[in-house]
């Protein structure tokens, strides 16, 4: 399909099939949201498989009982870092010289100019910004996840605390942002012969 097929294609599905998504089809869309973009390249999130039944059935009540959180063949959540700061920097900057095979001199402006841009924020700004990067990493799985054929329904609607309870995240440093139900809709989805509502082009764009 071409983007603006798959785009039309997607929808948020309301309802299931029990049909399981290949293994390698999940780690493809995975590994397809992993190299979407992120402010100075440092993603700050990370993205959770969440392959437990049993830690399915538990989230489903911290879901508000949205029963695509079970049904679904996979569940992914999006979860933004809770700690922000120069070693955030630092940790990017290692990576980057081992994969440029650059020394520290010739990139060392650069990370002090991450590391200043953190630093001025408050820990507020921080959790937000991190919230912000894992959108964008949202945005990227939902797009790619259209382009091969995976069916999928983002939801904001949930507990967030209580989700980073069962999945213990807060000792991992971070904080549910999104989750995105995977797998294939159902026959009995009536929502995915609906037609698409969105605003018309000539209302969505303002030219400057």
């Amino acid at each position: 399909m071409t983007i603006q097929e798959a785009l039309n294609w997607r929808y948020a599905v309301r309802e299931f099939s029990t049909k399981r998504l290949p293994g390698k089809l999940v780690e493809d869309l995975i590994e397809a949201t992993r190299k979407s973009a992120s402010s100075y390249g440092l993603q700050p999130y990370k993205l959770i498989l969440v392959e437990s039944q049993e830690t399915r059935r538990q989230l489903l009540p911290c879901s508000f009982g949205q029963q695509k959180v079970l049904d679904s063949s996979h569940l992914i959540v999006l979860a933004a870092q809770t700690h922000i700061g120069d070693h955030t920097v630092d940790s990017y900057i290692q990576n980057l010289m081992e994969k440029r095979k650059v020394p520290f001199e010739v990139i060392s402006d650069y990370a002090s100019h991450m590391k200043q841009a953190i630093a001025s924020k408050t820990d507020a700004q921080k959790q937000e910004w991190a919230h912000q990067q894992a959108y964008i990493a949202l945005g990227t799985l939902l797009s790619a996840a259209a382009l091969m054929k995976i069916d999928s329904c983002p939801m904001t609607g949930f507990d967030n605390a209580a989700f980073d309870q069962q999945l213990g995240l807060a000792s991992k440093g971070l904080t549910s942002s999104s989750i995105v139900a995977l797998g294939y809709r159902s026959q009995n989805d009536k929502t995915a012969s609906l037609k698409k509502v969105r605003v018309d082009y000539d209302n969505f764009v303002i030219k400057a």
